[in-house]
């Protein structure tokens, strides 16, 4: 395989699909095109997250691993909802975090092609913008109000208590059960990843590091599905403890850094009206780190090894390398990192791995995302009233936005694990649609808010 054909996301050669795969792809796919939509979320996301995106259908030079293919399956029933009914397919219409995806999602593709300026290429990012578009939007369309949030939730816990086992078996085995399936991948689910004599698990992921953060990234939904009521505070259960079992068997540190942020978002709540002041004190200590401090600011990253072998100076040397040579990327992105120094084609970082592969736009664009989701919460917790578990919801809703705000800093997704995230961006205008709906005007309440900007 050269390295040209690498560039531009390497791939199989021939299908590569086992049996058992494909028949439960199919079966997912019928429930997602005929099923109501409380049983059309559970077979998409079960079937999206727990089939590995190494078992890929090539269709001419396209490849379309599974999560392709249950996408299709979802933009034939949009289609077939959007002829038969003048409903609206995405609750509350078309708003900002949308906007912001697709423009991201477009000029990705326009820069991509225009960097490589070759047919792979234009191949590899008609591809991307398919599974971004497809995975993304059926989500909206499939989590339209706050019963199908929980049900979503709900099923995510579903999903991790089926991970959280295979993961645990790993690490006591040193065998991944899904090595059976074979697929692209199996020579990595048959021989796990160690390091400092740990068995890094990985489950159905691409990466022990992914696996680790879909399970940390987690803990606060579920948090606040205990919150909602105590109907579901038996699956809310299994599901925390799923996504603690899923975290450290994992052995990364990326995971911990996201569960450990989830959890300190929810304890913020009660301090909630002083969230400025800290936001601002966090600025104003960073700021006055860096002026002191003998390195960079960012050089803190290089200090954070909780699991032990942790690759902690590459993600400081990633931002610092990207920060120096802005020049090279802020256009379109930049052809090959390798240049900046020792092993920087590993953009093991969401952030970095935005500005390398298509520059300054599409980077803005995605805080756009982040920045909007806090916005679209704040404004859904205003909304709340003195409905304080409808509230506690919503701030479970930001405490896990922002755990993959700082798990961005030690992985960028690149399997599955997408379907996770754009479920949670998903949740926020079906969780908030109602109430905005309701709201007359702002009321002053001493309680917590996410009206704020990013910082």
């Amino acid at each position: 395989m050269g390295r040209e054909h690498l560039k531009f996301g390497g791939g199989v050669s021939g299908s590569i699909i086992h049996p058992i795969i494909l028949l439960v792809v199919l079966v997912a796919g019928v429930l997602i095109c005929v099923s109501p939509r409380r049983n059309a979320i559970v077979a998409f996301l079960a079937a999206a997250l727990l089939v590995p995106t190494d078992q890929v259908l090539l269709i001419g030079p396209a490849h379309f691993p599974m999560l392709r293919l249950l996408a299709l399956f979802g933009i034939i029933r949009m289609i077939r909802e959007k002829v038969s009914s003048k409903a609206r397919l995405f609750a509350g219409g078309i708003n900002k975090i949308d906007i912001a995806i697709i423009l991201m999602s477009v000029f990705v593709a326009i820069d991509g092609m225009l960097l490589f300026q070759d047919s792979g290429a234009v191949i590899n990012q008609l591809g991307t913008l398919y599974t971004v578009f497809g995975v993304y939007f059926l989500l909206r369309f499939l989590i339209q109000d706050e019963e199908d949030v929980v049900r979503a939730i709900q099923t995510l816990a579903c999903v991790a208590a089926i991970v959280a086992p295979i993961m645990a078996y790993e690490v006591a085995t040193g065998h991944n059960p899904y090595a059976i399936f074979g697929g692209a991948r199996v020579a990595e689910y048959a021989s796990l990843a160690v390091r400092d004599n740990k068995i890094r698990a990985q489950g159905p992921f691409a990466h022990s590091i992914l696996a680790g953060t879909f399970g940390a990234v987690l803990v606060p939904l579920f948090v606040g599905l205990w919150w909602k009521s105590k109907k579901y505070r038996k699956i809310a259960l299994v599901g925390i403890l799923s996504s603690t079992v899923i975290t450290f068997t994992c052995n990364s540190s990326t995971p911990v850094l996201g569960y450990a942020a989830g959890v300190l978002a929810l304890c913020l709540w009660p301090a909630g009206r002083w969230m400025r002041s800290i936001r601002w004190g966090i600025v104003v200590l960073l700021a006055s780190l860096h002026l002191v401090m003998h390195g960079p600011v960012w050089s803190l990253i290089e200090k954070i090894d909780i699991s032990g072998g942790s690759s902690s100076y590459h993600r400081y040397m990633l931002v610092d390398q990207c920060i120096r040579h802005f020049g090279d990327w802020w256009l379109f992105g930049i052809k090959d990192t390798s240049v900046w120094g020792w092993d920087m084609w590993d953009t093991a970082n969401q952030y970095v791995a935005v500005c390398e592969n298509s520059g300054l736009l599409p980077f803005l664009l995605f805080l756009a995302v982040l920045v909007y989701g806090f916005k679209y919460l704040g404004r859904g917790r205003r909304a709340a009233g003195k409905d304080k578990k409808a509230a506690l919801f919503i701030w479970a809703l930001g405490s896990a936005l922002f755990a993959n705000l700082i798990a961005f800093i030690g992985i960028s997704y690149f399997d599955q694990t997408m379907a996770a995230w754009y479920a949670l961006l998903a949740m926020i205008p079906a969780a908030i649609a109602v109430r905005q709906k309701t709201e007359v005007k702002p009321v002053p309440l001493p309680v917590p808010s996410y009206e704020s900007h990013l910082i």
